[in-house]
């Protein structure tokens, strides 16, 4: 898969999550928020009013941190096809 491929699918699987209208299972957003933010070079610290949720966030950020851009990319890729997939 060429870079521009990757980047297109994984664009599509963001707005496909951003479409969703259900709520997402804790540990799915966690994962999602962490490959996000990897896969676009997002490093700003989580910004929820919420200390505990800034800890979770900070925790997935954490377990991602050594992972390139285009794994994190696969990764969400993977996630979205496989919650849309067997979420029912």
């Amino acid at each position: 898969m060429s870079d521009t491929d990757l980047d297109i699918e994984f664009q599509e699987a963001v707005a496909r999550v951003n479409a969703h209208k259900d709520p997402f299972p804790a540990d799915t957003l966690l994962k999602l928020y962490a490959y996000y933010k990897k896969a676009t070079n997002d490093y700003g610290k989580p910004r929820s009013k919420k200390p505990i949720i800034n800890a979770f966030k900070t925790n997935a950020l954490f377990q991602v941190k050594n992972i390139s851009e285009d794994e994190a990319k696969r990764a969400y890729i993977e996630l979205v096809n496989n919650y849309f997939l067997y979420r029912n």
